[in-house]
């Protein structure tokens, strides 16, 4: 129902923004030509635009593929041009604007450009952007020719470039293109701002926030050309959930002057408020706020309004509108395999649908911005949200200015989200810290200034709390990856403690926490020390599997740690290294870069977070078994599970790192083919999972290089 519910809001409020702006897709019609190019002037030449051109869709990457199978040399890295392509691209597009638009105002919006952006119409210089991941709105009505045929020209350029962060390639690959959406935006010469680093014109704040009241703060940013005083009325209406009901409405008449961009506000005290409480309760209002003149609507912007407090309790956690609730988090990178970023609704919806029925409640959108959509959805899903610019892992020095524009168009654009509760500033970026740490703190008091009601977070790759780069922000994150990057998984442990003692008034976040598992690496018996790192090292599956059994069963344990992020959620590409017997591939995904399979670690969450029931016997694809005594690990969140060996059914059981682990030992198997099933029951119905082992005496040593067809079982709760 509350889904038949938010498809008729959308269609009301589209329907009602027709009056006075036009927002229109133009993704449409587009070629493209890959260079290298021979020269790069001022203004376009046949250089650019001749030859031989591909006609593409947007959204479109050069990149889908060549980013994610590069072959790395991983005895030193050499040109990534050798790789992958990185540098200069070309779109065109012709467009004919019809002539009554000749007293309009004309703007094209991009959603993502990788990574620096020039656009040309007819030939003429019309703006340039830099950085990959945030929106750019350009008008370009006194560069066209209304009634005419006009070519539109974009060169997107994905090269290394120390003033443009991220400065490398390293961490994840920068793919090249016009990767999202591109819309043509068309208002009159009195409107609300459009160009305000490609922001909605409005900026809704909240404050005071109970169960009996919110005062609600909405800023307008109002552009006036008509070249004379316009007086004008203001009109803001919030909108129930159903979209038709009136909660709240202001009409105010104002002067807009000619001259400099007019800014405005209405103030709300909303008695009774329904607030937005996460997962449980995802309520959204509307705002919409009109210009109105004699009786016509001149232009309108719809926004969502989810009225909430967050309140992160040094030692405990989260609370949301005074409520505590699990930050059970986990991290998502934007590529998909032979997709890379150009990704469609369906596919953020995917990871999203993904991401819930793992039941986590938080996600960390790293390491920069993301496409609009995922941010809008988590306001309706209910997710808390961690969002993020990509000032990671190397300091050029020359970064300053677009590390700041990045963030103030990363807290504009996204300002009005209510799912937004922390704006993130640098991840693992050090040396030379006379660049960082002024930087950091730069950035914090550019976050504060421009959200004052949010706070903001700095990530350190060491797990020294007290790191010379820290302490420059809210909340200080911490990246660790005990067990994998040295040491012992178990190292956790102590290092909670420890931390607990000595730095018990500080904000803490496990940021990042994970290990890789290839779903094509099987091994029965695994110990705590990783093998990492490198193309020829095995990444098993049990392994990855084992780290985060332990990992979860102490974080769960120490409140200090406000909350935790999983790195990551899906496999992504790294185009730059290749390992674990894949090229230019991250395997620390719970899921498979393809979105297919869903690997051990995840059930292992989906039982620990989920409400929903879950039954599942782990090491599914180490179908070799070459122990004649072994274990099976089951993860029930309805109870003890009964489980059965050809029939025979196994009593005894240990209780594993947190209350849904059972562990069921020495277990014997028989020659060949082997039946392992588990069962339980909740609320009189019975849960079943079944899965097939072959073991043989020749199996020993087998399992390390084996490559096993998955077998696809029938499972209930899963």
């Amino acid at each position: 129902m509350r889904r038949i519910l938010l498809s008729l809001l959308l269609c009301v409020f589209i329907s009602t923004s027709i009056s006075g702006r036009e927002v229109t897709p133009f993704n449409d019609g587009w070629s493209f030509k890959k260079g290298p190019f021979n020269s790069s002037p001022a203004i376009l030449s046949t250089n650019y635009t001749g030859g031989k051109w591909e006609e593409v869709k947007i959204p479109h990457t050069w990149n889908a593929k060549d980013m994610q199978v590069a072959m790395a040399n991983i005895s030193g890295f050499r040109n990534p041009q050798e790789r992958f392509y990185t540098g200069e691209a070309m779109y065109k597009k012709t467009y004919t604007p019809d002539t009554s638009l000749k007293d309009k105002r004309v703007f094209l919006r991009f959603e993502g450009v990788g990574s620096v952006a020039e656009v040309y119409v007819n030939n003429q210089f019309a703006g340039r952007h830099l950085g990959a991941y945030s929106a750019f709105t350009l008008e370009i009505d006194r560069l066209l020719q209304f009634g005419e045929e006009n070519e539109i020209i974009v060169k997107a350029d994905n090269s290394e470039r120390p003033d443009v962060i991220p400065v490398n390639h390293v961490l994840f690959g920068v793919y090249g293109g016009i990767y999202r959406d591109i819309s043509l935006i068309v208002t009159e010469k009195l409107n609300i701002a459009v160009t305000d680093y490609a922001s909605p014109g409005i900026y809704i704040s909240q404050d005071n926030v109970t169960k009996k009241s919110a005062d609600v703060n909405i800023k307008i940013k109002v552009d006036n050309i008509t070249g004379s005083v316009q007086n004008t009325n203001l009109v803001t209406t919030i909108y129930e959930m159903d979209g038709k009901t009136i909660k709240s409405k202001k009409e105010t008449p104002v002067r807009v002057n000619p001259q400099g961009r007019q800014f405005f506000t209405h103030n709300f005290k909303i008695t009774n408020p329904h607030l937005w409480q996460g997962l449980e309760d995802p309520y959204l209002y509307k705002a919409v706020t009109q210009i109105v003149s004699g009786g016509r609507v001149v232009d309108e912007v719809v926004q969502p309004l989810g009225l909430r407090h967050f309140e992160l309790k040094t030692g405990d956690g989260m609370y949301l509108n005074g409520k505590k609730v699990p930050m059970y988090g986990t991290c998502r990178h934007q590529d998909w395999w032979e997709k890379g970023s150009a990704l469609t609704k369906e596919d953020h919806n995917t990871d999203l649908e993904i991401i819930k029925e793992m039941g986590a409640t938080t996600i960390r959108f790293a390491h920069y911005q993301q496409a609009e959509q995922i941010y809008a959805k988590c306001d309706s899903i209910g997710f808390i949200v961690w969002a993020e610019i990509p000032f990671v892992n190397r300091v050029s020095t020359l970064e300053t200015e677009n590390a700041k524009q990045q963030l103030t168009e990363l807290i504009r654009q996204n300002y009005n989200h209510p799912s937004i509760y922390v704006w993130g500033l640098h991840n693992e970026v050090y040396t030379p810290f006379e660049q960082t740490i002024p930087l950091t703190t730069t950035l914090h008091d550019l976050a504060k200034t421009e959200d004052p009601y949010r706070y903001t977070v700095s990530v350190s790759g060491y797990n020294k709390i007290d790191a010379a780069a820290n302490h420059n922000a809210d909340i200080q994150g911490i990246n660790h990856y005990f067990g994998w990057y040295g040491g012992k998984i178990s190292d956790i442990d102590n290092w909670v403690k420890k931390a607990e003692k000595e730095f018990a008034d500080y904000n803490v976040i496990f940021s990042e926490y994970g290990g890789e598992a290839n779903i094509n690496q099987q091994k029965e018996d695994v110990g705590e020390i990783g093998d990492c790192c490198g193309y020829d090292k095995k990444y098993f599956e049990t392994w990855g599997t084992k780290f985060h059994e332990i990992q979860w069963g102490v974080i769960a344990k120490h409140p200090f740690l406000i909350a935790s992020y999983i790195w990551n959620t899906f496999d992504f590409a790294t185009p730059m290294s290749s390992q674990g017997g894949v090229h230019s591939r991250n395997m620390k995904g719970l899921v498979t870069f393809d979105r297919k399979t869903k690997k051990d670690p995840f059930y292992w969450y989906k039982a620990n977070w989920s409400k929903e029931p879950v039954l599942y016997l782990t090491q599914r694809r180490a179908v070799d078994r070459e122990n004649e005594y072994t274990s099976a690990t089951v993860y029930s969140n309805i109870g003890t599970p009964r489980l059965f060996v050809n029939g025979v059914e196994i009593k005894e059981f240990t209780e594993g790192t947190t209350s849904i682990h059972y562990i069921f030992n020495s277990i014997k198997l028989k020659e060949g083919e082997n039946i392992i099933e588990v069962k339980a029951t909740k609320d009189g119905k019975t849960y079943k999972d079944k899965i097939v082992w072959n073991y043989s005496e020749k199996n020993k040593g087998k399992s390390d290089d084996s490559t096993p067809i998955e077998k696809t079982e029938e499972h209930i709760g899963l």
